[in-house]
């Protein structure tokens, strides 16, 4: 549980490594808060599916929590996904192509690669957390 929560203590860390566990356990993370929360609402979903008033409520209800959600982890998710970046000796500024259609698959590409196995411009080999 640590590793997965991991970049959440270095949330505006934008300096120095993060190697692929580090990365791709912060994305289970991501993806396990989502699905629980989708599961919770789901579930009230179909206790309340003859009452439409509530129904509506529970869809606002959970688009508010996971807009929440999001505006709360944009932040570590850009921080860990930039100290990837710098793992595979890359700007973090590369980061920008996510917002060009077709440029996430670089960034893609990039989480998925191991890092430099020595040090490099960006700080020391990281140590598995």
């Amino acid at each position: 549980m640590e590793q997965l929560i991991l970049p959440l203590k270095r949330y505006a860390q934008f300096e120095g490594r993060a190697n692929r566990r580090e990365y791709w356990m912060f994305q289970l993370f991501l993806l396990l808060a989502t699905a629980a929360v989708s599961l919770l609402a789901g579930v009230l979903a179909i206790i309340m599916h003859s009452n439409e008033s509530a129904l509506a409520a529970i869809v606002m209800g959970l688009m508010a929590l996971l807009g929440l959600m999001w505006l709360a982890t944009i932040v570590p998710l850009i921080a860990v996904t930039v100290r990837r970046l710098h793992d595979c000796n890359q700007s973090g500024w590369l980061y920008l192509l996510a917002l060009v259609p077709g440029g996430g698959v670089v960034i893609l590409v990039f989480a998925l690669l191991p890092g430099t196995p020595q040090e490099n411009r960006y700080g020391p080999v990281p140590v598995a957390p």
